[in-house]
């Protein structure tokens, strides 16, 4: 088996942008390559191609990677329904709802399941390309860790610990990770990268030796602030609202919802130049002259419609209607746009039947069983290609009579409009990504498209992250540390 680890200090240091730019980085060396994450926390999922699902960035490495994504890349994904709660999905699957506590008292038992996954992929791949999970100096977690150091001795992988500078700091979260850690878990870590530097390299020599001074790790290289990232889906909502589109043109507006899930959705028109992309977050309105208003995907629909409702958004989004507005719904955000939801089990709170938006024909009934799969197919008004993924619970009846949005390859339809696909909605994520709908999307609000796919664009950030990353990291040695693992 050949493995390395990348962990982080902390949280949104960089680790699945490197782990990505990695796996392309030693894919473009010839060698088969497979990312992994025992366990990751994000509403941003994917369907892996065996049906199941994953956290979207190991979706993404997996691509950097030049392989299909499957289950083994992501064997325990959390995905948070509350402050408190979350459901979890073991191997593909929903296992049910947790509390943190809860949670933790299941780690151990995961673990066996996690090592049975990583131990799959690497009998298939020369190297396998490991992702932690916040940070291992979180101490106070590290009972039953199966994330970072608990992952890392059990299956014997070492570890390269990457520190972000951009954040100020940086010599003291590498040098405070290595004081808090256990001597054995330490041990572990075998080099360290140091991340988003900007600016002349030489005036950091002295604080790379201090850090080999303080910790006897090697710096295995200095990464620059990469530009590139910005065209990668993020992984997690902290990169919510740091900066809207950068189009000119008709204004499309999505409001944050307090469980916003699979936002990336929205990245391909926030690179569209044609339109204008923007996150209204808490406690601001929807902008008065919005051409599209779209309600994204929620992992919680019921409580995000009264997080929505509670902004003043549905004052808002009347007004918006009123005004000959256009308004798009996604998976969760389809379902507020309805007339009623009904969660019988009590799956998202108390078993409950509330009021929709009311602007759909449709009525939503929440179940435990969760629809997962790749989707193909065209668009009902203008034909044009769609290719996309469900990942939604519930089956939502829609009205006889009512108009779908959407006709699937598989002979299904989905969504629902009304007055000429002026108000819409649908449970396809990635809908925006293929260039021939997109662009039959923005030329309904007057604006003409790039014309790029999605994943061309991903790519090419990739590629050229991995070209950077073969430039500024020892990447012999980080494959000679793999060559270590047990």
């Amino acid at each position: 088996m050949a493995a390395v680890m990348l962990q982080g200090t902390g949280s949104d240091v960089g680790k699945s942008v490197l782990v990505a730019g990695l796996c392309r980085a030693l894919a473009n060396r010839g060698l088969t390559v497979r990312p992994f994450k025992a366990q990751n926390m994000s509403n941003n999922a994917a369907v892996a191609a065996d049906g199941g699902e994953i956290g979207r960035a190991q979706a993404l490495q997996a691509m950097a990677a030049r392989v299909a994504p499957g289950v083994d890349m992501n064997p325990v994904l959390l995905k948070p329904q509350s402050d408190r709660t979350a459901q979890l999905v073991v191997a593909g699957r929903v296992r049910g709802t947790l509390a943190a506590g809860d949670y933790r008292r299941r780690k151990p038992e995961l673990l066996a399941e996690v090592l049975a996954a990583y131990r799959r992929l690497s009998h298939a791949a020369d190297i396998v390309v490991v992702e932690g999970a916040g940070s291992p100096a979180e101490i106070n977690l590290r009972a039953g860790d199966i994330a970072n150091m608990g992952f890392a001795r059990a299956a014997g992988v070492p570890v390269v610990l990457i520190g972000d500078i951009d954040r100020g700091g940086v010599i003291a979260s590498l040098v405070g990770t290595h004081a808090v850690l256990d001597p054995d878990d330490a041990a572990m870590i075998r080099g360290f990268l140091v991340n988003k530097f900007r600016g002349d390299l030489s005036l950091f020599d002295d604080g790379l030796a201090a850090i080999t001074a303080r910790t006897g790790w090697p710096n295995l290289g200095v990464v620059p602030w990469l530009a590139d990232a910005a065209r990668l889906p993020a992984e997690d909502a902290v990169a919510l609202g740091r900066d809207g589109g950068t189009g000119a043109g008709p204004l499309i507006a999505v409001p944050m919802l307090s469980r916003i899930a699979n936002f990336d959705d929205m990245d391909a028109l926030a690179h569209e130049p044609g339109v204008r992309l923007m996150m209204i977050p808490p406690g601001q309105p929807l902008p008065g002259d919005a051409a599209l208003v779209i309600l994204p995907g929620t992992k919680a629909t019921i409580p995000d419609l009264a997080f929505f409702r509670a902004q003043g958004w549905d004052v808002d989004l009347a007004a918006h209607v009123r005004r000959g507005g256009r308004v798009l719904g996604i998976c969760g955000g389809y379902q507020m746009l309805g007339r009623t939801i009904a969660d019988p089990l009590g799956l998202e709170g108390a078993a409950e039947t509330v009021a929709g938006l009311g602007l759909l024909p449709v009525d939503t009934v929440l179940a435990a069983a969760k629809q997962t799969r790749a989707v193909t197919g065209r668009l009902a008004a203008s034909g044009a290609r769609i290719t996309g993924y469900e990942i939604h619970a519930g089956v939502t009846i829609v009205a006889d009579g009512a108009a779908p949005w959407l006709h699937l390859d598989d002979g299904r339809v989905d969504g629902t409009s009304l007055d000429d696909g002026r108000i819409a909605g649908c449970y396809l994520h990635g809908l925006f990504d293929r260039a021939e709908a997109r662009a039959a999307l923005v030329a309904e609000l007057g604006a003409a498209s790039d014309g790029l796919d999605r994943v061309t664009v991903i790519d090419a950030a990739l590629d050229a992250i991995a070209a950077t990353l073969d430039r500024v990291i020892d990447i012999d040695a980080v494959i000679a540390l793999a060559g270590e693992a047990a």
